[in-house]
């Protein structure tokens, strides 16, 4: 039996694009694949922009999704990284393209911000090595009390209850038969609760250097305390950290995290890491009814309109948007910088961020404060 003739290595960048798009819910016919390889051979491209033109006239993207091909395009043959995961699923490693020159040489992360305490814009790659495991009174209580006390949804599927909307017909039948056909108590269904989506935005820029670890641990915490947890990193790059996340030992998941995230203590670009994050369709789907909570101090150095856009798109799309930040400290917290102020009245809570313990206390009070 003869092979199956094998894909030209040149033409894999291409095809993986198509299935790429295919991923995110853009219908595409094997004839649309054919078309795209030869308009591609026939044009001798000479640029990405030449690749894009042959894209849009042969795989004929929807007008109103232009946008995300446009996205992914940049995503696939721009600035993604490709990380090794189950087949099927798209890069979950987005470079942010920088808006400078291109000459600037980038600093090292431990030249470019020693401190901790100064937001920049320039991308800085480092690595990161986390010590072991300390206890932690707020993790413990995380890990014990979040099964029962985050948000919950109503469900689709009923349950048995005392009161309901619903009547349980087939109980109340059951039990007629045992009493000689007499209805004694007519049974009531209510909708069975199910754990919210949550979704874990962690700043890991320069800003933050001193937070970024405990954050990681309490996000581990979370990831294995309750199901439908996303988490995701940015600073100069956008990361999901979900599926390193879900290894049971602290150690190990840490450990692939670090190795995951590249740009640790670097520059802060807070509004083009949401813009990115909600471009993807994949990922700006995990936001949709979950309860967003995002980790940072706000000291954004990029655009104010791109990050306002951004977290205001984020709120519609949430359930319930809290902002945690290091700067928060009392009650009375009125924020000073332009950043903060610009998305003020679209998060629902803009809260102290600067420990564990204060950061455990807020997401485990988000069903109270949702309904008070």
């Amino acid at each position: 039996m003869s092979e199956a003739p094998q894909l030209p290595r040149a033409a894999r960048a291409f095809v993986s694009f198509v299935a790429l798009l295919r991923a995110n819910g853009f219908a595409i016919a094997p004839e649309q694949t054919t078309a795209f390889l030869q308009a591609i051979e026939l044009l001798g491209p000479r640029g990405p922009d030449d690749i894009r033109q042959a894209g849009l006239a042969t795989l004929a993207p929807p007008p109103e999704r232009r946008a995300a091909y446009d996205m992914l395009f940049r995503i696939h043959f721009l600035g993604g990284e490709e990380v090794p995961g189950a087949e099927g699923e798209d890069e979950e490693v987005v470079r942010l393209q920088d808006e400078g020159r291109g000459d600037e040489e980038p600093p090292l992360a431990d030249d470019a911000n020693v401190s901790g305490e100064m937001a920049v814009r320039a991308e800085a790659l480092a690595e990161r090595r986390f010590g072991p495991s300390r206890p932690n009174d707020a993790l413990r209580r995380l890990a014990r009390e979040a099964p029962t006390r985050l948000p919950r949804r109503r469900g689709h599927r009923r349950m048995r209850a005392r009161r309901g909307p619903w009547a349980d017909l087939r109980r109340t039948l059951r039990e007629s038969v045992r009493n000689d056909g007499e209805v004694m108590r007519l049974g009531r269904l209510k909708r069975r609760p199910r754990p919210r989506k949550m979704l874990l935005l962690i700043d890991v820029s320069g800003s933050m250097k001193a937070r970024s670890e405990d954050n990681l641990r309490l996000a581990h915490t979370l990831v294995q305390a309750t199901p439908n947890v996303e988490v995701f990193t940015f600073g100069t790059r956008l990361t999901r950290l979900t599926r390193a996340l879900r290894l049971k030992r602290r150690e190990q998941a840490l450990a692939a995290a670090a190795h995951l995230v590249s740009d640790w203590d670097g520059g802060t670009r807070i509004g083009d890491a949401l813009q990115a994050f909600l471009a993807v369709p994949r990922f700006g789907g995990y936001a949709r009814g979950a309860a967003v909570v995002i980790l940072s101090d706000g000291l954004e150095r990029g655009d104010l309109a791109a990050l306002r856009d951004a977290v205001a798109k984020l709120s519609r799309r949430a359930w319930h948007l809290s902002w945690l930040t290091p700067l928060a400290v009392g009650s009375g917290f009125v924020p000073q910088t332009e950043a903060l102020i610009a998305i003020r009245r679209f998060v629902d809570d803009m809260v102290d961020g600067g420990s564990s313990a204060a950061v455990v206390a807020h997401v485990l009070s988000l069903r109270q404060r949702r309904t008070a």
